[in-house]
């Protein structure tokens, strides 16, 4: 399983390289934004571990660059920056978790596993809900037809909802799942992508209603879904 790390202060890029090496991985080590870039388009891998204070290109502005490019590979951000307004800013770039410096390996080497049990090979390649597809090989969420344009969280919240429907989730179960982890990410950020989900659901016409069950959670409504028309 290939790996692509993202570190220009080479003694943290070679610790990392080493004991993911160690686990059983192939790394790819490279310094800065463009050199990633390069190596993506050289090669697949299975997920990717980004510094965000890169030189030139910050690790921000890469994730953005990797899911423009609509590749939907796990990516976990590293960071000396532990402010509740740099993790948001990492997770709507695109990243799908957020690490702090310093850190002990294992929990480095722990959170990647996470990231890459997130799509167990079992799961559906597609759920309809209503007049709702999400295809999971395709990263695609289509209403009767019409793709609707969704961020790669976006997509893995719908996803969540669309497999559970008329489920009540609740919101440490939520973050578990779409984000990896419920320390240090206020559920209000939880709040926000629903927000976003819903504008874009009544936009599409999708019929569809994410309900906020007041002290427990959200569920998706399917029972009054409309249907596609031919």
């Amino acid at each position: 399983m290939k790996l692509l790390v993202v570190e220009d202060d080479p003694d943290m890029g070679g610790l990392v390289e080493r004991g993911l090496t160690a686990e059983g991985y192939e790394v790819t080590l490279v310094t800065n934004g463009v050199d990633a870039l390069i190596a993506l388009r050289a090669d697949s891998f299975s997920a990717a571990a980004i510094d965000v204070m890169l030189p030139g290109m910050s690790g921000f502005e890469l994730c953005r660059h990797i899911r423009e490019a609509t590749n939907p590979m796990p990516i976990l951000l590293l960071t000396a920056r532990d402010a509740i307004e740099d993790r948001v800013h990492g997770l709507d770039s695109g990243a799908d978790d957020y690490l702090t410096k310093p850190f002990a390996f294992a929990e480095l080497a722990a959170r990647i596993r996470a990231l890459l049990r997130r799509e167990p090979s079992g799961m559906r390649p597609q759920v309809v809900v209503g007049k709702l597809t999400i295809d999971s090989h395709e990263h695609r969420a289509l209403v009767a037809g019409h793709e609707m344009p969704l961020s790669r969280r976006e997509f893995t919240l719908l996803r969540l909802f669309a497999t559970n429907p008329d489920k009540t989730l609740a919101r440490s179960d939520i973050l578990e799942t779409v984000w990896g982890t419920s320390e240090n990410i206020g559920t209000n950020v939880i709040d926000q992508y629903v927000s976003y989900l819903r504008k874009k659901l009544e936009l599409a016409d999708a019929g569809l209603a994410i309900i906020t069950e007041r002290g427990r959670g959200y569920r998706l409504d399917a029972k009054n879904a409309a249907t596609a028309t031919p």
